[in-house]
C-alpha cells in the first residue's frame, strides 16, 4: 500500500520503539484517538504491523524467538527504566539479576560502569558483562532454557545462595495491589524470589505494561522490596499498596 505521512511516522515509530500504545501515538503525533486507530486499520490488515490490546507492533519475524520478540515490546519505556536502574549502581558494587527483557537492558547500561561484581542466571547478562571493565562475573548453572538462554532449578538457587549482594534487581511478568509482583513461570519466579532475598537494595524493573495483570505464580510480597522502577505511575490501588509496605516507587525519566 502508498503510505501517507502518517503511516509512515507510524511505522518509524515502531521501528524505533518496538511496541506503542495507541494512546501514546495519538500525543505522539499530535491526533485523535479515532484519528490513530483508523490508520492503524489498514496497516493491519496490509501486515505491517500488528494490534494488541490497545497496542501496536511490528511482526514478529519468522524464526524470531519468544524471548526476542518481548525485547521489542514497549523497549523506549524499558531502556528508560534501565537507565534509571542504572543510577542506583556505583563502580565496584555487587549486583545480582535474574532474565528478563528490562534486565537484559540494565545489563547493557552496566557497560558504563567499573569493577561490578555481577551474579546472574541469565547468559546474555553474563556474555554482556564479563570480560570487560575490570568486572567479576559469577553465572548460575542449572536446567537452560532455550527461549532467553538462563538457567533454572535448585542447582541455580543453590548457587547464587552463596553470595550477598549490594542490589539485587528482578523483572517480573505481572503485578497486583491484592497479590504483588507475580510470573508466568514457577521456575522464573522461584528464583526471582531467592535474587530479592540476597540483595540489601531489592528492587523491581517493570513497565507499566504489567500493572493490573496477573500471572500464574506469585514472586513475594511487597514487604520484601525496597523499589520499583517503573516508567508510568501505577494505578491508585496498586500505589497505596506500594505506600503501604514501604515501597519506594522511581519513575523513569
Amino acid at each position: 500500500m502508498r503510505h501517507s505521512k502518517r503511516h509512515s511516522e507510524i511505522l518509524r515509530i515502531l521501528r524505533e520503539e518496538g511496541t506503542c500504545t495507541i494512546a501514546g501515538l495519538a500525543a505522539r503525533l499530535e491526533v485523535s484517538l479515532e484519528t490513530i486507530r483508523r490508520d492503524v486499520k489498514p496497516l493491519d490488515q496490509q501486515g505491517e504491523l500488528l494490534k494488541m490490546h490497545g497496542a501496536v507492533t511490528l511482526p514478529y519475524q519468522v524464526g524470531e524467538a519468544p524471548f526476542e520478540r518481548r525485547m521489542r515490546d514497549f523497549a523506549a519505556a524499558k531502556r528508560a527504566i534501565a537507565v534509571q536502574a542504572a543510577r542506583l549502581i556505583g563502580d565496584g558494587d555487587s549486583v545480582m539479576l535474574d532474565t528478563g527483557t528490562t534486565t537484559s537492558l540494565l545489563g547493557r547500561e552496566l557497560l558504563k560502569k567499573h569493577s561490578l561484581t555481577v551474579v546472574t542466571n541469565s547468559s546474555d547478562i553474563a556474555r554482556t558483562l564479563a570480560t570487560v571493565n575490570g568486572n567479576t562475573v559469577y553465572m548460575a548453572g542449572g536446567e537452560l532454557h532455550g527461549d532467553n538462554g538462563a538457567a533454572f532449578g535448585r542447582s541455580a538457587i543453590e548457587f547464587i545462595c552463596h553470595f550477598k549482594v549490594r542490589h539485587a534487581f528482578i523483572s517480573i511478568g505481572a503485578i497486583d495491589a491484592e497479590t504483588g509482583p507475580m510470573d508466568y513461570s514457577l521456575a522464573e519466579a522461584e528464583f526471582a524470589r531467592t535474587v530479592l532475598s540476597r540483595g540489601e537494595n531489592r528492587v523491581v524493573v517493570t513497565d507499566h505494561s504489567k500493572f493490573g495483570r496477573t500471572a500464574l505464580v506469585k514472586v513475594c510480597d511487597f514487604s520484601a522490596l525496597d523499589t520499583l522502577i517503573t516508567d508510568r505511575p501505577p494505578p491508585a490501588e496498586l500505589g497505596d499498596a506500594l505506600v503501604r509496605d514501604g515501597v519506594e516507587l522511581v519513575l523513569a525519566g
